[in-house]
């Protein structure tokens, strides 16, 4: 479970940041890498969110959705166990192209190895093959806010998670820095005020459970 206690700590230092979040990492097994000797037999990859951001480029409620959306599904789908990757099926309503689900389908993809057509598929026989596992416009849905729906291929035990993007908080007055962070207009009080606004905004989203709705299919 992710721990709901501590804040983002954000440090500056000159030009350097760094921020902390306090968001538990999501395990889960990969039976290729096993196979080829890259994780011993049932030991799990270690991702975390700094990773996901690694892979989006940024850190926003958008990627920070996604990774609390792909966490709280194998979390509910593998209760007692790590998820494997080329067992979990990923299901989105919305297109690829479109701004939301394309953004969070990387991430989700980055964590449980799901591909559409041009994925890895397999070594010989397709073993641990990760291709056609995500796909998009996959059913429908009556809210806006980013759903997606995890399926267990062993067991078809399906799980949809929902993320209630419009109840995040607004971050506060600096989140308007923004504009003059872009054009090279802010003074360092007014970068300072906005990152520390920005990534405490992140760290409700990786800690608020309330935000997302799970429900079993």
């Amino acid at each position: 479970m992710t721990s709901n206690s501590a804040p983002t700590d954000v440090t500056h230092n000159g030009t350097d940041w760094q921020v902390n979040y306090d968001v538990d990492p999501i395990e889960i097994r990969d039976p290729v890498a096993e196979a080829l000797g890259v994780l011993e037999p049932g030991e799990p990859f270690v991702i975390t969110y700094t990773d996901a951001v690694k892979e989006a480029g940024h850190s926003c409620p958008t990627a920070s959705g996604a990774y609390r959306i792909v966490q709280l599904g194998l979390d509910t789908l593998y209760p007692d166990s790590y998820p494997v990757r080329s067992e979990v099926e990923v299901q989105a309503p919305g297109s690829r192209d479109d701004a939301t689900y394309g953004v969070m389908s990387r991430i989700i993809s980055y964590v449980t190895g799901a591909t559409e057509d041009d994925g890895f598929s397999g070594l010989a026989g397709g073993y641990g093959g990760r291709r056609d596992l995500l796909h998009f416009d996959a059913f429908d849905t009556d809210t806006t806010d980013p759903t997606f729906r995890f399926r267990r291929t062993d067991t078809d035990e399906t799980v949809q998670v929902t993320y209630h993007v419009t109840d995040v908080p607004d971050g506060g007055p600096a989140i308007g820095n923004l504009q003059q962070i872009l054009d090279g207009t802010a003074s360092e009080q007014q970068r300072e005020a906005f990152a520390d606004a920005w990534h405490r905004r992140v760290q409700v989203v990786l800690s608020d459970e309330s935000l997302f709705t799970i429900e079993t299919m």
